[in-house]
């Protein structure tokens, strides 16, 4: 078990470890108890980036939503998590980054620093908790961990970017259990670090872990203890594991960069693969179910529809795009935005900020426009976070943007922006704000390298005075 150990006091100096500013009135808001109010890990309750709350403003006010607080924090790309009145987010501190640190993009360094597991009161932003842990980084892009921080039972799972794996107390950051996927599997660490959304299925957690037979793992979530492994895989993936039915039974969809497999989640049986050989490691993008139809889509490679099987587990290809690499693309090739299915479209984020919509059972491209993304030209990895709400979409950019807009087969039509971060990261050679954010309590919780914010969304607060 890994050593973890609370601190008020940090050994690093790149950033004080704590500042609290609080700004505006408090927003008003939902109970924080409900678990429809909540957004507890990666894509919120249901893992489907849909935000089910009502009252939300239509637009935003003319100097922006109102600001209810906001947290210094350290690095990361892990977006918060909220639960039960509080919010979690995983971070880390290191002396300092040079430039040569920063732009190894395929090269890996060794980088001391440590991982941070933070807890703050959801009303206001008071840390309540932290735990912190030495944790030296050998990925590329050392900003910080990965994984949004898994909220469920009264425990909170980190999962940080060099393997450690740990399970809190929610309220008081006590250590449950611990395991380091290297030591325990030996699973070597990807290129970008363990960034693969853990997922909660009864009594089990389940993780991309790496290794022999174990590209995927089944923990006791309990306890830590190894319920089953599977899978074999040279690259581990960056993929977050998802559970469907079709066919009449649960199927746990693993994408790692050598096929689609979809697993039995009770026991790690295989009931099907479908080989689809990745570039560089990259599948990224959650894959999405519609219907009979699981669509998955990568950076090079492009997107495959899979046609599931109605009467048993079992998949068949039905389309797979032509596009021969991430420059000539004529599909969706997808890097961190997972895409999202609404009627009979597909929407996405291309490779080079492309927002794109395509027919779900062609893959035909409808339209694309940059407006959301970059602005009005490619830019390679330019992104933004969709999330539906009611009838329209919250999409955030990677320039710290938050956009309301319509979706359609018709075009992207926006109805208002306004900016909540500043982009502080540059590790692509430009700075940006890469982390997924969380609506929750009628706001929005969002962070950069620096500081973890929370506006209030909701239509009473934001009204004109």
């Amino acid at each position: 078990m890994m050593t973890v150990h609370t601190t008020r006091k940090c050994r690093f100096a790149r950033l004080p470890l704590f500042s609290l500013l609080f700004c505006g009135l408090a927003a008003i808001f939902g109970s924080g108890s409900c678990a429809a109010a909540d957004w507890p890990q990666w894509l919120g309750p249901q893992r489907d980036g849909v935000w089910r709350e009502s009252g939300i403003l239509e637009a935003f006010p003319k100097d922006g939503p109102k600001l209810r607080w906001r947290a210094e924090i350290g690095g990361g790309y892990a977006g918060p998590a909220v639960a039960e009145g509080r919010v979690f987010v995983h971070d880390r501190l290191v002396d300092d980054l040079t430039d040569r640190d920063k732009q190894q993009n395929f090269k890996r360094g060794v980088i001391d620093g440590i991982e941070r597991a933070l807890c703050f009161d959801e009303k206001n932003g008071k840390l309540l908790w932290e735990i912190e842990y030495d944790c030296t980084y050998t990925v590329s892009y050392p900003a910080g961990p990965r994984v949004t921080p898994l909220v469920h039972g009264g425990k909170v799972y980190f999962l940080g970017a060099e393997g450690n794996l740990m399970c809190l107390d929610a309220k008081t950051g006590k250590q449950r259990w611990g395991r380091n996927l290297r030591r325990d599997f030996g699973a070597k660490t990807p290129l970008w670090g363990f960034a693969a959304h853990p997922l909660i299925d009864g009594d089990k957690l389940i993780c991309l872990v790496g290794g022999r037979n174990s590209t995927v793992v089944a923990f006791n979530k309990n306890s830590g203890k190894e319920i089953w492994r599977s899978l074999s895989a040279r690259e581990l993936g960056y993929c977050p594991p998802m559970i469907y039915e079709a066919g009449g039974k649960r199927q746990l969809i693993i994408w790692h960069p050598e096929a689609v497999n979809s697993l039995n989640p009770e026991n790690g049986k295989v009931y099907w693969t479908q080989p689809f050989k990745i570039r560089s490691g990259l599948t990224i993008a959650t894959p999405r179910k519609h219907g009979d139809l699981l669509f998955v889509s990568a950076f090079y490679n492009g997107p495959m529809a899979l046609q599931l099987d109605a009467e048993k587990p079992a998949a068949s290809v039905l389309w797979r795009g032509s596009g021969r690499n991430e420059k000539n693309t004529d599909g969706l090739h997808s890097l961190m935005a997972t895409p999202f299915i609404e009627g009979d479209h597909i929407y996405g984020v291309c490779s080079y900020g492309e927002l794109r919509c395509l027919e779900l059972k062609t893959g035909k491209r409808i339209w694309e426009t940059f407006k959301p993304t970059t602005g009005g030209k490619p830019i390679r990895w330019g992104n933004a976070f969709i999330v539906k709400q009611g009838d329209r979409f919250f999409l955030h950019n990677e320039t710290g943007d938050l956009i309301i807009a319509k979706l359609s087969p018709a075009g992207y039509e926006e109805i208002s922006r306004a900016s909540l971060l500043k982009p502080t990261s540059s590790y692509p050679r430009r700075p940006v704000v890469w982390s997924h954010p969380a609506f929750a309590n009628r706001s929005v919780y969002a962070r950069n390298d620096k500081e973890l914010v929370c506006y209030s969304l909701a239509a009473e607060a934001n009204a004109a005075e």
